[in-house]
């Protein structure tokens, strides 16, 4: 009888639905205000060995190279599953995932990077600045939306680069461009794609968007130095050279239509635009200009 109970006991448990395991690196963070930046999205080729395997509102990016691959940012951590579902897809290994460079480090950018990390085993780049807020999971009051920023999981090991810093991994080289203003700690990264003998030089831009909580005013005193980093970020851009532009949002550079427009016909690769750097930044001087006039007005949200 004990041993019929047992078999009962044993095929009952079989039978029962598994628990799903709380993973501390993937709990949601703002699931509503995440909702809108994580519109499926299939995993695209934009153009020779680089690929979107993010969302339609979040852009996470990758770059095969002979010697593995190169993930850009890790959005948030409710959509790990996902980018690593979608790295998969292409047939491709996690393991050979070597370096994960970050933009900037808000959570809806490097929110998901710990989990990635810890899956993969990649080393994590970013600037300076980034490095010590993506170990801490907080951002400083250098920041200027600090006081509307969820923390998220911290990050293990960062290792930290200079700005024009170039990492080589295998056949592809990605050089740190330092784009401070949305954080102090922001960065771009550029590098070479090529299909055939055609080549463009890719950039993945950090957000641009001037964005600032209170008490926070770009125009303060105590601010100079990042108002005029901020500045020279954008004129950087402007001379940067840039063929193809994807930014951290797609919606700053028309990305998810033109991901749709690739789809349709992929003989007009839309992403070809040699003025799309230039056009960026002309459009968060402008936002900028705008906040600084708020400012002065006394007008800021």
């Amino acid at each position: 009888m004990r041993f019929i109970m047992s078999l009962i006991g044993v095929t009952l448990a079989a039978a029962a639905p598994a628990q799903e395991v709380d993973d501390p690196l993937v709990r949601p963070i703002a699931p509503e205000q995440a909702s809108k930046w994580l519109t499926p999205q299939p995993p695209t080729r934009i153009f020779g060995n680089t690929y979107l395997v993010g969302f339609g509102g979040l852009n996470v990016a990758l770059i095969r190279t002979s010697a593995g691959l190169i993930l850009i940012d890790g959005g948030v951590p409710q959509a790990v599953r996902r980018i690593e579902d979608n790295v998969r897809s292409l047939g491709l290994d996690l393991r050979d995932i070597k370096l994960i460079l970050s933009t900037e480090p808000h959570w809806d950018h490097a929110g998901g990077i710990a989990a990635l990390e810890r899956d993969t085993g990649a080393t994590v780049v970013a600037s300076a600045s980034a490095a010590q807020v993506l170990r801490t999971g907080r951002s400083g009051p250098d920041d200027p939306q600090m006081a509307w920023l969820a923390s998220f999981p911290p990050v293990q090991r960062v290792r930290a680069v200079r700005d024009g810093e170039a990492l080589r991994l295998g056949d592809v080289t990605v050089t740190a461009v330092a784009t401070p203003g949305h954080t102090p700690g922001s960065m771009s990264w550029t590098w070479q794609s090529c299909e055939g003998e055609r080549c463009a030089r890719v950039v993945f831009g950090s957000s641009l968007n001037p964005l600032a909580a209170d008490p926070y005013r770009f125009s303060a005193p105590v601010n100079r130095a990042h108002l005029a980093a901020f500045r020279h970020t954008l004129e950087r851009l402007r001379s940067l050279p840039c063929d193809i532009l994807l930014t951290s949002h797609p919606a700053q550079s028309d990305g998810e239509s033109k991901v749709e427009q690739l789809r349709e016909r992929p003989e007009h690769n839309p992403f070809f635009d040699p003025r799309a750097c230039r056009a960026y930044a002309d459009g968060a001087e402008r936002k900028l200009d705008e906040r600084l006039a708020e400012e002065a007005a006394g007008s800021t949200p």
